[in-house]
């Protein structure tokens, strides 16, 4: 074991190659975006700002099999319903770095990190862990990673290739709200892939943030897609009793990404 964590330590070092996000989500913040190079991230949350680290996935033989040492068996089953191995390592790698990450806070073993989840897949820190209020979120698109920490509020974040796609226009008309879709359909043709991603993140990351999953009605809410237009909820039909308020940004990981993060405010 001691051999699997000089390697895991390895893979997670090799990885600082995209910078730390630090992003203040307060209410009374216009939620600037601004880069460091540290590879951990603060865990003082000071300001109530969240902290998204982002990282590239090796999915080398020797990352695979080091990253896979550290997974429960409830990964290990998910891992394996993947039909193509790149899918798979991808999908290995960024589970065990979020339990580097988890047991770097907590002062475990990244394998002893005990993680539960919501009644649509949300993951969350089991109670026994301490601090109980860290809240996290993680998602990956091809091998780039993001992973978003905070204090004591809900968050979601959700980060993708912008990429043409045949059937973007069907998927927008499915699943965008119909005045989502207005937007996305009289934007430029230049314009459109991107607007799509924008709109597709900024709808994961809230959903994901809720804990949802799919269960959420995507028309239940707006979002903001436009070039040049800020990231928010533009409209939102609230469940009954449900009073809480959310921030949304949207920022560039790397080069041909895109990604947003929603944050209940503190």
């Amino acid at each position: 074991m001691r051999n699997e964590m000089r390697r895991v330590e390895r893979l997670w070092r090799g990885t600082c190659r995209v910078s730390r996000i630090v992003i203040d989500a307060t209410r009374n913040s216009p939620g600037v975006c601004r880069l460091t190079t540290d590879c951990e991230p603060d865990w003082s949350f000071q300001n109530g700002a969240v902290h998204v680290m982002v990282r590239r996935l090796p999915t080398t033989g020797e990352a695979v099999r080091a990253a896979s040492a550290l997974l429960s068996g409830v990964e290990r089953q998910r891992a394996n319903r993947f039909a193509f191995d790149r899918d798979r390592h991808r999908f290995i790698v960024a589970r065990a770095l979020l339990r580097r990450l988890l047991g770097a806070r907590l002062g475990t073993r990244p394998e002893a990190v005990e993680l539960v989840y919501g009644p649509h897949g949300k993951p969350a820190l089991a109670p026994r862990h301490a601090p109980a209020d860290l809240r996290f979120n993680l998602s990956h698109s091809e091998d780039l990673a993001a992973y978003a920490f905070a204090h004591g509020r809900e968050i979601g974040v959700d980060v993708e290739a912008v990429r043409s796609m045949c059937d973007a226009d069907a998927i927008a008309a499915r699943f965008f709200s119909a005045r989502e879709n207005q937007t996305y359909l009289s934007l430029d043709s230049r314009d459109r892939p991107r607007g799509f991603f924008h709109c597709w993140t900024r709808k994961e990351a809230f959903i994901k943030a809720l804990g949802d999953g799919l269960s959420c009605p995507l028309d239940r809410f707006d979002v903001s897609l436009a070039p040049g237009e800020p990231a928010r909820i533009l409209r939102l039909a609230r469940a009954p009793g449900d009073g809480r308020r959310w921030r949304m940004e949207s920022f560039a990981p790397a080069a041909g990404f895109v990604a947003a993060l929603v944050a209940e405010d503190s």
